[in-house]
């Protein structure tokens, strides 16, 4: 069985109260009802030889319709999903407006066994998030991703 993987960028930006990041809600009818939870890194899967680094920039833009921000980025290293995905994350410290968002979509049967094809978003909105705020909104398996930041950020 071979293992996925997926890669993706955090934008973080620092502020009087603290560090914020960007976290993208995943789009489709799933997760349509769903807050707590259904946030995360924007990201996406690659199969080798793609470099995690290339990945995670292509996967920022797909997912966000946005050039992927320049900036020293900060490895924040591996984690291993629930279902077994390894994820690996940069932090890149930028400034983004997320009115600026031309989500990429997806198709998909919806409702399931109906036949009907319908077209959704992959994040259908991104907001800046206070690491106390984003902890309760993402996806538990990419929680360790903001306590590395923190941690790199000294705090």
């Amino acid at each position: 069985m071979t293992v996925k993987r997926s890669a993706g960028l955090l934008l973080f930006q620092r502020r009087s109260g603290g560090p914020e990041v960007l976290l993208g809600h995943m789009g489709g009818p799933y997760w349509a009802r769903k807050d707590v939870g259904a946030w995360g890194v924007p990201k996406g899967e690659y199969v080798p030889p793609e470099s995690a680094w290339d990945a995670a920039r292509r996967e920022f833009e797909e997912e966000l319709g946005i050039a992927p921000p320049q900036g020293a980025a900060i490895p924040l290293g591996e984690h291993t999903q629930p279902g077994g995905k390894i994820v690996t994350v940069w932090a890149v410290e930028a400034d983004l407006d997320p009115a600026s968002m031309v989500p990429g979509t997806f198709t998909m049967e919806w409702p399931p066994r109906s036949g009907r094809i319908g077209t959704f978003p992959e994040l259908d909105r991104v907001a800046w998030f206070g690491l106390g705020a984003a902890r309760e909104a993402i996806v538990r398996g990419q929680t360790p991703f903001l306590d590395r930041l923190a941690t790199r950020l000294g705090g």
